[in-house]
């Protein structure tokens, strides 16, 4: 069977605030320049999750997008949408929320719950403009 590529895209809306605790105000500003302030700031995240595998012969599905869909939601959308990441998201807590590692925090928190068959790739927009994408 070939092989194909789904994807699913969904959205969540985070506060976050790039910075090191060990390091001064000064030198995360000198780093993460405004994306350090230490009120936070928000972004509008675009996700998109893809799944690579055979077409099911029975069902013509790589995936059910539908299942996939309900996994993002619960997994993803209900733990960081309209959440301050640094404070209200447990993986966030000693780990700066840049777009590189939420992409990490999203493919483990999915990985578990996708078939080890497919491969998994998460791309994240933090921006229009600025976006990740990791595969494990």
């Amino acid at each position: 069977m070939p092989k194909v590529t789904v994807h699913r895209k969904a959205h969540f809306n985070s506060a976050h605030r790039l910075y090191r605790k060990d390091w001064s105000d000064e030198k995360n500003f000198e780093v993460f320049n405004k994306c350090s302030n230490p009120n936070f700031h928000g972004h509008n995240y675009e996700l998109i999750v893809s799944l690579t595998g055979a077409i099911d012969k029975e069902t013509g599905y790589v995936y059910d997008l539908g299942i996939l869909s309900s996994l993002i939601k619960l997994h993803i959308e209900e733990n960081f949408d309209h959440k301050n990441l640094n404070i209200e998201v447990e993986e966030f807590k000693n780990l700066n929320p840049t777009a590189e590692n939420i992409s990490v925090v999203i493919y483990d928190k999915l990985r578990k719950h996708i078939p080890n068959h497919l491969e998994l790739e998460i791309t994240l927009y933090e921006t229009p403009r600025n976006f990740v994408t990791y595969s494990g």
